[in-house]
């Protein structure tokens, strides 16, 4: 491999601050972590806001109590968290794949106008360890008006016998350009990932291992924020990162059903793939096409055709995330648009999913749903207390700081780093800033701009 300065660059990654798994430090996480569920939910059912509630079971109405939203709502709510806590606890990568056992593989990395930094990605996947007699990397310039296809030249004219460059006269969108490469790739399995990104060296191991399994279709990678050290907002975003993969989808794939396999990273069983290709290339939603959420999009056609997602948090890929607030609305009225529409289609796919796995993912995502009306009914209710007491602003900061900081103990566990501050941070950043993002996404559903620059 040539030892260029871009290769050395594309491969100088931040550093985990991870911990060994058993020890006396990690017990202790995981007990803070129980004792501050239950200590969240005392602090609740004590809070004023609880006494009619209190007044009903002292006199014994037990039908009606159980029958309140309130209650309910909070039962659901306090008994998903339990359940992902321990299922994120019973969660294990895969093995990774060997020598042996590795089959061909087809990278496809989709690039817009991305500049020198789609070099970068290419060189951190030819430094994979993975056999490169198996290995196969396909680059698309999806029509960019600057110099980003002078930068895939140059990464495949050091990589003749790896790099295919393939140059889209017109932009096509990244579904267009993926569904270019997938159409292209003679690998057994695909590997999609984002042209602001590079992965960790032993990431298309560690993907490849979990379809070993028949039954999974996709594997997701594990993302985290490649530019943490550039600011307030990159450091945050990468603790949402951290708890969105190693918590959430560790969580979810236990129960094999990962909802979103990320662009950034993710594989797929190639044979699977095309069979729902042309389907997925052409979806449409209210009758527009659909450009944006490909990934969670190529999940769901997955599901519908009988495949499992799993998580893989050995195969790491660092990203570029927005370091400005402009930016980071756009990613995500993206993705929260893409959530809703899929959502819409996992709720009649979910029925096909096997007993086992179908019960948990029923469960999980109507609570997860029902946050947001009863978020937004909060939200409006704390204006009105506010309103008759001031003193309602510092309760809701403190409840705020402490769930944020129960959340933070989960990453804590991930990544042994006083980064977890950032967590708490973002969590009153998002209530204040970011609010307002999922009403516009659902009022705009059938919007088409990618929303990328």
């Amino acid at each position: 491999m040539n030892n260029s300065s871009v290769s050395a660059t594309a491969l100088r990654l931040p550093k985990a601050l991870s911990a060994p798994r058993g020890d006396l430090w990690d017990r202790l996480l995981i007990a803070a972590i129980f004792a501050g569920i239950v200590g969240l939910a005392w602090i609740a059912f004590r809070s004023s806001l609880f006494d009619p509630i209190l007044s009903m079971a002292r006199r014994g109405e037990w039908g009606a109590l159980m029958l309140r939203p309130t209650v309910l709502w909070l039962a659901m709510g306090f008994t998903l968290v339990v359940m992902r806590t321990a299922l994120w606890l019973w969660y294990s990568p895969a093995a990774p794949t060997s020598d042996e056992e590795a089959r061909s593989l087809s990278v496809i990395i989709p690039a817009y106008n991305e500049g020198a930094m789609v070099e970068k990605s290419i060189e951190s996947a030819a430094a994979a360890d993975y056999p490169h007699d198996r290995l196969q990397i396909i680059v698309i310039d999806d029509g960019s008006r600057d110099d980003t296809w002078k930068y895939i030249l140059r990464a495949a004219a050091r990589h003749p016998a790896l790099v295919t460059p393939v140059r889209l006269e017109r932009n096509l969108g990244k579904r267009g350009a993926l569904a270019e490469g997938f159409r292209r790739a003679r690998g057994e399995v695909f590997v999609t990932m984002d042209s602001d990104s590079v992965i960790e060296r032993g990431a298309l191991r560690a993907l490849a291992g979990p379809l070993r399994d028949a039954r999974v279709g996709a594997v997701a990678g594990k993302v985290v924020a490649l530019n943490r050290r550039a600011g307030l907002l990159p450091r945050m975003l990468h603790v949402r990162f951290v708890l969105a993969f190693d918590f959430l989808r560790s969580a979810q794939s236990v129960f094999r059903t990962v909802y979103c396999c990320p662009g950034a990273l993710a594989a797929y069983r190639a044979s699977a793939v095309r069979d729902v290709l042309e389907q997925w290339e052409q979806q449409r939603f209210l009758g527009a096409p659909c450009t944006y959420g490909e990934d969670r999009a190529l999940t769901n056609d997955l599901f519908a055709a009988g495949y499992d997602a799993v998580y893989q948090r050995s195969a790491v890929v660092h990203t570029l995330v927005p370091e400005s607030y402009a930016r980071l609305c756009k990613m995500f009225l993206r993705w929260d648009r893409s959530f809703i529409r899929e959502e819409i289609r996992f709720s009649r796919i979910v029925w096909r999913r096997p007993l086992r796995y179908r019960l948990a993912a029923l469960f999980e995502t109507t609570v997860t749903n029902l946050r947001y009306p009863v978020g937004y009914v909060s939200i409006g209710l704390w204006i009105a207390y506010l309103l008759k007491d001031p003193a309602t602003v510092v309760r809701m900061l403190l409840a705020i700081g402490a769930v944020s900081t129960v959340y933070t103990l989960y990453y804590l566990r991930s990544e042994r780093s006083w980064d977890f501050f950032y967590g708490v941070l973002y969590a009153y950043f998002s209530f204040f800033a970011l609010t307002w993002i999922f009403p516009c996404a659902a009022l705009t559903l059938r919007a088409r701009g990618w929303l990328t620059r």
